[in-house]
């Protein structure tokens, strides 16, 4: 199975990247906007076409949640428009599509995990445009699936758990909200999932949603309480109320993601957040 991986610079398709080796049965083909720009119709059908692409995981997007807010253009263009384009592509060369999407979906007002059935309303103009590209993925797809994730961090990139130990290295005090929560993903067990469930996902199916994260709940306070503490550093955590920080986009304040149906339908085994967040760090 020729398998197409777009934005693999990026944490997930980094992740993707190094699990590669443990699935012999797949070629790989990894590509980010310098090998193969998503937004460029004719050249997108022309690499699925020539090279015999039977799956396509699309881990392109524009993620910058705040930058966002003042770049509109460019995160529809990555997220919606892009999407379109690699789902019409997709459809006509009959690949399967997995599209990667987000928490930001929902507002953060639910008390209660979301399932993947329940009404969207994203606050932010990154929320609306990768909802737009739900949207024109399932209208436009022939056989796709749609994985939502929330707090992604890895080895790679740039993440949360960089950043607090980057300034653990020159603060010894930090403030970080405790009135936002959700659940901290492992973009390798994102990529690892993706790769077992591949061969798992149904010939008609279109559009279907996923939720996706590590078991568990946790705020940024405690994500950022169990790094320091994991790796045995000295800096202390103060919990404060994210009206401290000024941000262009609102973040969500309640973004748990409830992960039974994937759990269900393709058997996958989710580990609990610290347990990956500790394997983590034992490479960083």
């Amino acid at each position: 199975m020729n398998i197409l991986v777009t934005g693999s610079n990026g944490q997930l398709g980094s992740e993707l990247k190094d699990l590669s080796v443990d699935f012999p049965q797949y070629r790989f083909h990894f590509t980010d906007i310098a090998e193969l720009d998503i937004c460029d119709a004719e050249k997108v059908l022309k690499y699925l076409k020539t090279h015999k692409i039977a799956a396509l995981i699309n881990c392109a997007a524009y993620t910058q949640v705040d930058k966002a807010e003042d770049e509109k253009p460019r995160a529809a263009l990555l997220n919606s428009t892009g999407a379109r384009i690699l789902a019409e592509a997709c459809a006509q060369t009959d690949t399967l599509m997995v599209h990667i999407s987000t928490d930001y979906v929902f507002d953060g007002k639910n008390s209660k995990p979301y399932t993947e059935s329940e009404n969207t309303s994203p606050k932010t103009i990154y929320g609306k445009t990768k909802l737009d590209g739900e949207v024109e993925v399932m209208f436009n797809s022939k056989r796709a699936i749609i994985i939502r994730t929330s707090w992604l961090y890895s080895t790679h990139g740039h993440n949360f758990v960089k950043t607090i130990l980057n300034k653990c290295t020159t603060e010894s005090e930090l403030k970080v909200v405790f009135d936002q929560v959700g659940c901290p993903t492992y973009a390798r067990d994102l990529a690892m999932c993706i790769l077992e469930i591949l061969p798992k996902v149904p010939s008609k199916v279109r559009g279907e949603i996923y939720n996706f994260s590590n078991e568990g709940v946790a705020s940024w306070y405690d994500f950022a309480r169990a790094i320091i503490e994991i790796k045995g550093l000295e800096c202390k955590v103060m919990p404060v109320l994210s009206t401290e920080f000024k941000q262009n986009a609102l973040r969500p304040h309640f973004s748990v993601l409830n992960k039974c149906k994937i759990k269900k339908e393709f058997g996958v085994k989710i580990p609990y957040w610290r347990d990956s967040l500790t394997n983590c760090l034992s490479k960083m």
